[in-house]
């Protein structure tokens, strides 16, 4: 019969100390895969290092392109590719970063039924081309992020706010943005109180 082993004594004497267990290793999170195909390659043959990145995340296609090939590519996907329904345009505030706003498309194609996310990034006060030519719907979408974010479309038929009053001093969306500011200004002449909260 083996010999049974003992832990060594606490050095106070007494019970040995039970040895805890490592703690499991903290899952990793999922990561994005390379999106191959014929599209990609397509695009990737036409404008090569213009195309930053063409991954999957999470089921979800997305391309990250040079500002200065994006216009173009959006009005390839729908021209050439039946992207024939822009979904959402939005963005993303990075105040750190060298070309802080992300801007982002989310693209479908009812012949496909595929969707895809096209992603360039902008620095502050750079204005984008409007997509209103190639999807009427980005009128709406296109309101909206320079409602939130302040970015201007060039060539948007009537770029103004679209959720926020005409006069409203800001936009809520971006990083500086507080939680609860708000224009008080504007709160005080219209509403005719010191606070909306």
């Amino acid at each position: 019969m083996p010999e049974e082993t003992k832990s060594p004594p606490s050095p106070g004497g007494g019970e040995p100390k039970a040895v805890k267990p490592a703690a499991p290793a903290k899952p990793t999170g999922p990561v994005p895969v390379a999106w191959e195909s014929p599209l990609v390659t397509k695009l990737k043959r036409q404008y090569g290092s213009g195309i930053h990145e063409a991954n999957i995340y999470l089921g979800q296609n997305y391309l990250v392109l040079d500002t200065s090939i994006t216009h173009e590519v959006l009005q390839i996907l729908r021209d050439e590719e039946q992207f024939d329904y822009c979904v959402d345009i939005t963005a993303l505030h990075y105040p750190t970063h060298e070309k802080q706003f992300e801007l982002i498309w989310i693209l479908y194609s009812f012949p496909r039924n595929q969707r895809v996310r096209i992603k360039t990034r902008i620095a502050e006060g750079e204005a984008f081309p409007s997509s209103v030519a190639i999807w009427p719907t980005a009128n709406w979408l296109e309101r909206e992020v320079f409602d939130m974010f302040g970015i201007r479309f060039e060539g948007h038929p009537d770029l103004k706010r679209i959720l926020l009053p005409d006069g409203w001093e800001g936009h809520p969306l971006r990083k500086d943005y507080g939680i609860i500011q708000q224009d008080q200004k504007w709160v005080q002449i219209n509403l005719g109180i010191e606070s909306g909260q």
